[in-house]
């Protein structure tokens, strides 16, 4: 055996030593399509069909917990999602916020983000995205 097919079996055992590793330790995963690719905010955006500024922005900060894994998030995240999205942007964002914290679906996170008020989804609120949106067909 060359020196580099070790390598090549070392690195190969590694990586599937590292997913069982976050397996365990319950760590998500970026979740992927069929392919492999990484799910865009649009193709979330499209198969949840949020009816209103309200759903789409519960379900943007949804895709930024899950999908690219923020532990909060901020207006200015956002707004960014809005954009990436290609959805026009609400005009008061925060008011979007506030509207989800009192249906009991996002609440202030402990900590700031960028020296800006941040927030993250409640259980409710996961569970609402998941189950509540409709789903495409």
């Amino acid at each position: 055996m060359s020196v580099e097919d070790v390598i090549k079996d070392i690195m190969t055992k590694l990586g599937d030593h590292e997913s069982r590793i976050s397996a365990l330790e319950g760590m998500p995963a970026k979740k992927t399509q069929g392919g492999g690719k990484k799910l865009s905010i649009k193709e979330f955006m499209l198969t949840k069909k949020p009816v209103d500024d309200v759903q789409k922005t519960l379900v943007i900060g949804y895709y930024l917990e899950h999908f690219e894994s923020m532990d909060r998030f901020n207006a200015r995240d956002l707004a960014d999602g809005f954009r990436s999205a290609k959805e026009p942007l609400p005009t008061n964002i925060n008011d979007k916020v506030n509207l989800n914290i009192g249906k009991g679906y996002m609440m202030e996170a402990k900590e700031k983000k960028d020296k800006f008020k941040a927030w993250v989804l409640t259980n409710s609120g996961e569970k609402f995205v998941e189950e509540g949106l409709p789903e495409g067909e």
